[in-house]
């Protein structure tokens, strides 16, 4: 096939779709493609196990191919045949499936069924795609959920129901959300039983002289190794992007060769990394198709994968990534780094065991109207025009509120110095996407000593999206009935009139405007 069809992230084509030979995020229309194959088999697979105990094959089968067809997270065809027969495999020992087939990249034809049934059963299958990242990140580290694992073959059998109502559908989708806040949960279980409770860190953005690495996605387990096998090395270690929130964790904070953070949000990567004199290792998502000026020096892992990369196995030897980094020896002095708004370090570590820990404080703040508002602005950052609003936003915001934030559309004002306010810092990084669970948690608090619903807070969500764990976000905060959430840049493409018109109706949902109107309509 040499042409695709692809709608699941904010900046697709003239926000409809990407089409004919490649995507916007460089994904060409043969992996596309490949992709909705992966996609069909998983749905055989999800099948093919209705009422039969599934093996912890076939739920790893499951989580990883779903985490594939996430965006930017695998672009190598061999690698997604290989899963696709994998996948095959594991349909075949549950006594195989057959699913009616649409033209080949339409699965069940998706794509082009009735606009308002494909957009729930997209809804349900991206937002699964995105909560298969954080099952996957959980269960390296030893951590599972029975009910998260059936429920990835639960929902994609509902996708690929021909006869499907919306009325069937709707649950589902707020299904999706109650399940993956369940599974957030287990990934934040995970995190802070492996590593310790995150706690406020100050993370420089200076990189110091001689040999270094730079660790980009989400997965900690992968940085914790590196750290083991670069110990005494002469090697510093730098995290990117999603990996900032890493500095916050005792148990990786303990390494001294865990130095700082490098650049910014991933859409800077081809800039920020071009011709750097260091090794970069790729964890997760989040993955550009990388310049001749540094391919030699990208390094993948898990399920992520690039034609010609280096990959590094289950084994998680990272000695040729280490041989790299000596041999390229790093900067010859200090290189100061700035963030987008001239910042040399940002802070993070703000997680819901550090807040709900002065929670008291807060409370005693709010009443004696020292707080007057709370705005949880994050979500993902993206290269589409538009998403300085965000910037603004946070710089107009009453100088007596506080802003929550997390994910790396932070990087438009974490190195903002926009001081404190009540003895609190007025910027609090809560973290990675998956720690929106840490945002949820101590909204729930904040309304139980206000002893009022959360709705009733004076706090305002204005998220950015860009892929499918920020759908997975957005359906379990509907699922737990917050209301009036600012969402941008653009709506999702992939949401029919219809549906979106139920969105607004019940759950009050708002495109982003301007800064100076948007601030106006939620203060007043």
């Amino acid at each position: 096939m040499t042409e695709m069809f692809c709608f699941q992230c904010e900046q697709t084509a003239g926000g409809v779709g990407c089409k004919n030979k490649a995507g916007v995020c460089g994904k060409p229309a043969a992996i596309a493609v490949l992709q909705d194959d992966l996609t069909r088999a998983l749905m055989a697979l999800a099948v093919a196990g209705e009422g039969k105990s599934i093996s912890p094959s076939a739920v790893h089968a499951m989580q990883a191919g779903l985490f594939t067809t996430v965006t930017n997270v695998s672009f190598d065809e061999v690698v997604i045949r290989e899963q696709i027969e994998a996948v095959k495999d594991e349909t075949t020992k549950l006594g195989g499936a057959d699913l009616p087939c649409g033209p080949a990249g339409e699965p069940l034809k998706l794509w082009s069924a009735d606009e308002d049934i494909r957009s729930l059963k997209t809804l349900i299958l991206l937002g699964i795609r995105g909560m298969a990242a954080y099952a996957y990140h959980a269960a390296v580290l030893g951590y599972e959920d029975e009910e998260v694992n059936n429920f990835f073959f639960i929902a994609l059998r509902a996708v690929a129901k021909t006869d499907a109502t919306m009325d069937e559908l709707l649950p589902c989708v707020m299904e999706v959300g109650r399940v993956n806040f369940k599974c957030m949960a287990l990934l934040d279980k995970a995190n802070t039983e492996a590593y310790g409770v995150p706690v406020p860190t100050t993370v420089p953005m200076t990189i110091e002289k001689g040999p270094f690495i730079v660790i980009t996605g989400h997965d900690l387990k992968d940085l914790q190794l590196l750290l083991e096998q670069t110990k005494d090395k002469g090697i510093n270690i730098y995290t990117h992007g999603e990996m900032l929130p890493a500095h916050a964790y005792p148990e990786l904070k303990k390494y001294p060769h865990l130095k700082g953070n490098f650049g910014t949000a991933w859409q800077n990567q081809q800039k920020e990394f071009d011709a750097i004199p260091a090794p970069i290792i790729f964890t997760t998502n989040c993955l550009m198709p990388p310049k001749a000026s540094y391919a030699d020096r990208v390094f993948t892992t898990e399920v992520v994968s690039f034609p010609g990369m280096k990959h590094i196995g289950l084994d998680k030897d990272y000695s040729e990534v280490i041989k790299k980094a000596l041999d390229l020896g790093g900067y010859s002095e200090d290189k100061p780094m700035t963030g987008i708004n001239g910042g040399k370090e940002v802070t993070t570590g703000f997680g819901h065991g550090t807040v709900l820990s002065v929670a008291d404080k807060v409370v005693e703040a709010v009443k004696a109207g020292k707080i007057s508002h709370f705005f949880l602005v994050g979500g993902c950052d993206g290269a589409k025009p538009g998403r300085n609003y965000y910037t603004e936003f946070v710089k107009q915001v009453p100088k007596d509120s506080i802003i929550l934030t997390l994910a790396c559309g932070k990087y438009r004002f974490n190195d903002l110095d926009l001081g404190s306010v009540a003895g609190l810092p007025r910027i609090m990084d809560m973290g990675q996407c998956n720690d929106a669970y840490s945002a949820i948690k101590v909204a729930v608090a904040l309304a139980e000593a206000f002893d009022c619903g959360v709705n009733d807070l004076p706090l305002t969500l204005v998220l950015s999206w860009y892929e499918q764990k920020a759908v997975c976000i957005l359906l379990t905060l509907l699922y737990l009935g917050i209301k009036d959430i600012f969402l941008g840049p653009t709506l999702p493409a992939f949401v029919s009139p219809n549906v979106l018109n139920y969105l607004v109706e019940n759950f009050h949902i708002s495109p982003i405007s301007t800064p100076e109107a948007d601030l106006a309509k939620i203060l007043r």
